[in-house]
């Protein structure tokens, strides 16, 4: 195994190399750039546009950019920005912790919910339970997120109403109709201002909504494969043999069935887990999370290069090692499976 990780380590380095030289051309052969706004300023002349390019590097070569570039990550030195002029690093460092508060509240509760129902599924299969579980998993796979999301929105703060008013009392009997109600939920930001909450309370407030449109997808995903995955193990000589000999029904599933079902969950959340730091684009934009996925579709706008490759090279470590995280936990849960 020692051997196995340390020959995955060093695949990882001419990989990451090629992914970096890929992603760096095609972001150079991106119409616009940095200078775009600039060119649309009357007040700026050619001589000016040409001076900024001069100063921040755009008018070399691609590869002479990219070695620029590689050299600096190299000792540590992550750029600056071309838009605001700030360290990359610090740019990512102030969405990092944002995004992570909502994606993995997002995927611990995908795993709590769509683990425990696919597994239901499986042991009482064609059930009314299990109809009921299978029809909201295909709904909950097939709604578009941007979709869900705008009717949260829709439902929980334009139409619901909380019956407490400003004042801590009880303003009406119907939350759909309250004229003197706040919403029943925020439609957006991470913090509403002047409110007497704490900021662990208002925080979960804002949470609500975007772990609702982030987690519905993932708890059919988790619950589909979990249910398939159950299916084929349990019908197994080895858990039949298990439950001849005496075992409690529970104690085969959670000992003997469960580990050797888990391994495709584990290759969809090894597949899933970078999406931690990568952010999800449409819940950030619709209720104005500044996340990591809003940075990167700024960024992206703005042909922001700096600050793009600082985000996908580190999305792109994140895939590796997670694939090589998800490979041993393989060989922990199946001990047939060994890496010479």
């Amino acid at each position: 195994m020692t051997l196995y990780l340390i020959r995955r380590a060093l695949q990882a380095i001419p990989l990451l190399i090629v992914i970096s030289v890929i992603v760096f051309i095609l972001i150079q052969l991106t119409p616009g750039g940095p200078m775009a706004a600039f060119e649309e300023n009357p007040n700026l002349t050619p001589e000016d546009i040409a001076r900024l390019e001069e100063q921040l590097g755009l008018n070399q070569p691609w590869h002479i950019k990219y070695f620029q570039w590689a050299s600096r990550i190299v000792v540590g030195d992550w750029g600056f920005s071309q838009t605001t002029r700030r360290p990359v690093l610090e740019e990512i460092g102030e969405r990092l912790p944002n995004t992570l508060q909502l994606m993995a509240i997002a995927f611990m509760l995908s795993l709590l919910f769509g683990l425990p129902i696919g597994i239901l599924s499986a042991v009482k299969q064609y059930s009314l339970f299990d109809h009921a579980a299978t029809s909201l998993a295909f709904i909950g796979q097939a709604i578009p997120i941007f979709w869900f999301g705008l009717v949260l929105i829709i439902v929980f703060h334009v139409w619901a109403n909380n019956p407490v008013d400003p004042d801590g009392n009880f303003a009406a009997s119907n939350i759909w109709s309250c004229d003197t109600c706040q919403p029943l939920f925020p439609g957006g930001g991470m913090n509403t201002y002047g409110l007497d909450d704490p900021p662990l309370t208002n925080r979960v407030y804002h949470l609500i909504l975007p772990v609702m449109m982030l987690g519905v997808a993932g708890l059919g995903t988790y619950a589909r494969y979990m249910r398939a995955s159950m299916l084929e193990v349990i019908h197994q000589d080895y858990i039949r043999t298990a439950q001849a000999k005496g075992l409690k029904e529970r104690l085969v599933l959670l000992r003997h069935a469960l580990k050797n079902a888990a391994i495709p969950i584990v290759t969809i959340a090894a597949l899933q887990m970078p999406m931690l730091f990568g952010g999800a684009l449409f819940t950030e934009t619709i209720f104005s999370w500044p996340g990591i996925g809003r940075l990167f579709f700024r960024a992206a706008e703005r042909v922001d290069y700096p600050l793009l490759m600082g985000i996908i090279l580190i999305n792109a470590f994140l895939i590796i090692f997670f694939n090589l995280l998800a490979d041993i936990i393989y060989a922990y849960l199946d001990p047939r499976i060994r890496y010479n």
